[in-house]
């Protein structure tokens, strides 16, 4: 973890994790770099993010280890945020993954810095908020229960946000976000980040962005509408939009989505790490070594490959590294490459024409 000072001197706190090419991560508001290795709805996008990626991640100005005394939560704000926290780091060029309410914010930053945004990943967010009147009902009702409930012991009042986030969350994992919800921030902050995001639309800005751009949603998400997804991947040129059949805001590891968008994101950050025809070489491996690859695509490591094939963690390294020669590929992205590979000779073939069992 390392801490950066933004524009106005308030603190923000960023953590990297993983090998590969650089992808930044602005998320939500929900997130603390400290407890989010213990999450159990977090974890797994850490880990496998960071198995073929080198993932920045930071904490929003007002939450998690970030400083919490805050006078501005404005859209502005939150911009020379990202600003600060990608200089800092020293990216020069890297994928944006917007999240949840860190959707506008990547796409603003996308549109202000052109040269330094490679992709622009979009993932459970809307272009738009507070559009209406009954938006705004539902949202003071939200800042009541937050004023009344949120510092509670008890969990019943923050279990509405927990229940329209992870609506297919096991007991145990409602109980975590419901904690996280009160480690995250102080009812104060959240009330007033809340407030802060009231009337942004970056809708202007989506015509105009020069950038590959992948949209990627839940189908049933309850807090953004699958048609806002459809709107993002309509209005900017050239985008990809990617359903997931699922109706949770966060995915959660146990469920089919989760590996669907691991691949997607992966492939996608990765694509050029692979050589021009690295996709027609995946079809020269063996089914051993495609078994491998999928598992890997799917987010494994070594270990779990190992487990989940019979195979020692010894003979998964020889298989991947077999993979890598025949794909062209080296150094640290060579195992983002290879995904990237086989995504492109799924798409072109088919799950049956690819060797791998989804």
């Amino acid at each position: 973890m390392r801490f950066c000072r933004s524009h106005d001197g308030v603190r923000i706190a960023y953590a990297r994790y993983g090998e590969g090419p650089p992808l930044v991560i602005n998320s939500c508001w929900l997130s603390h770099l400290q407890y989010d290795w213990q999450s159990p709805v977090w974890r797994h996008f850490v880990e496998g993010l960071g198995r073929s990626t080198t993932t920045l991640r930071y904490d929003e100005r007002g939450f998690g280890l970030s400083d919490w005394d805050v006078a501005d939560f404005s859209f502005g704000a939150r911009i020379a945020d990202l600003e600060a926290v990608v200089d800092d780091a020293g990216f020069d060029r890297f994928t944006l993954l917007g999240m949840a309410q860190g959707g506008p914010v990547a796409i603003a930053y996308a549109a202000r810095h052109p040269e330094r945004v490679e992709r622009l990943i979009l993932s459970s967010c809307s272009p738009a908020t507070i559009v209406d009147e009954q938006d705004a009902e539902m949202e003071e009702a939200f800042i009541h229960l937050i004023r009344v409930g949120w510092a509670r012991p008890e969990s019943e009042f923050r279990r509405v946000f927990t229940s329209l986030m992870i609506p297919g969350a096991t007991p145990e994992q409602m109980a975590w976000v419901d904690d996280l919800l009160k480690m995250a921030t102080s009812a104060d902050n959240c009330i007033a980040a809340r407030r802060g995001r009231y009337d942004i639309d970056v809708r202007p800005l989506l015509g105009d962005l020069d950038v590959p751009t992948l949209v990627i949603q839940s189908r049933g998400d309850r807090l953004t509408d699958f048609d806002e997804a459809r709107e993002l991947a309509a209005s900017i040129p050239g985008a990809r939009l990617v359903p997931l059949e699922s109706e949770n805001h966060i995915l959660l590891a146990e469920e089919p989505a989760w590996p669907v968008f691991l691949r997607e994101v992966t492939g996608f950050v990765a694509p050029s790490a692979a050589r021009p025809d690295a996709a027609d070489a995946v079809r020269t491996l063996t089914a051993r070594e495609r078994a491998v690859l999928a598992r890997a695509a799917a987010g494994d490591d070594n270990d779990a490959i190992a487990a989940a094939l019979t195979l020692s963690p010894r003979t998964v390294e020889r298989h991947l590294q077999n993979v890598y020669l025949k794909l062209g590929l080296s150094g640290r992205a060579a195992r983002a490459g290879a995904v990237a590979a086989l995504m492109d000779d799924l798409r072109v073939r088919g799950p049956a024409g690819s060797g791998i069992g989804y």
